[in-house]
């Protein structure tokens, strides 16, 4: 056989074996191309709400008269329910004290509803109903009343959602049907309002086909916000799943998504969706951009259940992620024994892919490493109580952040080995400051710890005479003294573990903890139950 028929023979069926999966791995709709782009432009449309927001707020800083406040205060709200909710927790908190300074009743009422609201964000259907039930109905002007009866259903259909049992969701389906037909009575005959709200009547009764033909309606019509289409997008895609068509549930689904970025919105499903039905669909790569998406909106929000559902959504798509990049490994592998039956150029690439699949098992390793570290540091948190809970969106991002630098960092020596670069790899590992990282992570810390137990430096002086009480820098958030403790609030005792973590060693770990206990006023060996003692929030 001769050099040329051999390579018809063998290497060309080779090159097609293994362009095929390429082929397949890149293939992607011309939607999700536009939801990619969208992401990418995220910045540029937070940094227009931003700039909205900020001028608003300069506004409120000149404003000496309560109405107007009112007015400003109420705006400002608006743009931070879907965006930033601890600031929407303290506007619509304004509004309610403004309201009483000006002993107006309706001005109360709107502000417990917009309360509500944000309650209702956060999970806590307790309070929203608490804080529902204190509005005087009957005073309210009916454009105010229709968003409390909206409010109410909502609120009871997702309390619904969220028992999903036999017993109790049927009660609050059917009390939250009443509420809903208040909200309907009192729209507009045509209004976006009166369709969407009729629509999603019909679709907690079961009648799809009719709440279908009313939210496609809505979607067809041109005079729809981003968020209305948000909103009316992914309550018709639920439909679509419920029947099985995920497909069409996911075209809905990247459209509101993309609504939602254009809104900057941070409250929002349709991301979290999205990538729960890619993710079922076998589109690991895509589910895993936008769950990650979904935990970045979660975390600027700041509402604790949205960061608890997608954390557990995105450590099972991560996993699933790193067993694909295991698997392409594998298969990438095998390609390579084969190449080195040719000529000796491709053995000489071969032998490049060789190095790098080395170095990517290793980089795999890590990521498996720091991802089964994950899921027993959450495995913890759930097991313990509230305190530990707390941390989970917390860890997410921060090893996501690392997880990202480390798969930069790879790529980029990957490569200079390529190019033979060896001066820059060197150059590129000597940037790394490790100081100025343990800085930033012990910030973080701080402030994720003072979020959870806000009277904790209160407390801890008062275990000590004034004299000996601890007093902080303008620029302190907690010093070592009071990080080590905070590690045994947090459940660290171990001396080591707590050496490790602050980079001292274990005597002056021992030092610190003796010097810092004789002081108290209380006996040493009970100090540690008496910071142990002190609540969180």
């Amino acid at each position: 056989m001769d050099k040329g028929s051999f390579m018809k023979r063998f290497l060309l069926p080779l090159l097609f074996f293994l362009a095929v999966p390429a082929y397949g791995q890149n293939e992607q709709s011309p939607a999700l191309d536009q939801l990619n782009k969208s992401i990418e432009q995220k910045d540029t449309f937070d940094q227009v709400k931003l700039k909205r927001i900020a001028e608003l707020e300069s506004r409120l800083k000149d404003i000496a008269i309560p109405v107007e406040k009112y007015v400003v205060c109420a705006a400002l709200y608006n743009e931070y329910k879907s965006f930033n909710y601890d600031k929407a927790f303290h506007f619509s908190q304004e509004l309610q004290q403004i309201g009483h300074r000006l002993k107006d009743q309706v001005k109360i009422a709107d502000g417990k509803i917009k309360f509500g609201f944000i309650l209702l964000s956060s999970g806590m259907f307790k309070e929203t109903f608490d804080s529902l039930n204190t509005v005087k109905v009957k005073i309210l002007p009916d454009s105010i009343k229709k968003e409390y009866y909206f409010l109410l259903a909502r609120t009871y259909y997702d309390l619904a959602d969220f028992d999903k049992d036999k017993y109790y969701a049927p009660i609050y389906n059917k009390r939250a049907s009443v509420y809903i037909d208040s909200a309907i009575a009192l729209s507009k005959a045509g209004s976006y309002d009166k369709i969407y709200n009729t629509g999603l009547k019909l679709l907690k009764m079961g009648r799809n086909e009719e709440s279908s033909v009313l939210l496609k309606q809505l979607i067809r019509s041109q005079r729809l916000t981003d968020h209305q289409l948000a909103v009316t997008a992914s309550t018709l895609s639920d439909i679509y799943i419920q029947n099985g068509q995920n497909n069409e549930a996911i075209s809905l689904l990247i459209r509101a998504a993309i609504a939602d970025i254009h809104e900057s919105t941070k409250e929002a499903a349709a991301m979290l969706n999205l990538a729960q039905l890619l993710h079922k669909k076998g589109d690991i790569k895509n589910a895993y951009v936008f769950i990650n998406q979904a935990m970045n909106d979660a975390g600027y929000y700041g509402a604790r259940q949205r960061k608890m559902q997608v954390s557990a959504i995105l450590m099972v798509i991560a996993g699933e992620k790193i067993n694909s990049v295991e698997e392409q490994r594998r298969i990438l592998f095998i390609y390579a024994s084969l190449l080195t039956l040719l000529v000796a150029l491709i053995i000489l690439f071969v032998f490049i892919i060789y190095r790098q699949l080395k170095k990517l098992k290793k980089a795999d390793k890590l990521i498996l490493s720091a991802n089964h570290s994950l899921q027993e540091t959450i495995h913890k948190l759930n097991e313990a109580d509230k305190i530990k809970e707390e941390y989970i969106g917390y860890y997410f991002n921060l090893i996501s952040e690392y997880i990202t630098k480390l798969d930069k960092f790879k790529r980029s020596v990957n490569n200079k080995l390529v190019t033979k670069r060896f001066e820059d790899i060197e150059m590129l590992v000597n940037n790394i400051n490790l100081k100025k990282e343990r800085e930033e992570l012990f910030l973080n810390f701080d402030k994720a710890f003072l979020t959870l137990f806000p009277d904790f430096i209160k407390e801890f002086n008062a275990l000590f005479p004034p004299e000996h009480q601890l007093k902080l820098h303008a620029d302190q958030l907690l010093n070592t003294d009071l990080r080590i403790f905070a590690l045994v609030r947090l459940g660290i005792t171990d001396t080591e573990k707590i050496a490790c973590i602050l980079e001292y060693s274990m005597n002056t770990i021992y030092n610190y903890k003796a010097r810092i206990k004789s002081k108290s006023l209380i006996p040493n060996d009970d100090f540690e139950e008496a910071i142990l003692a002190i609540g969180s929030i």
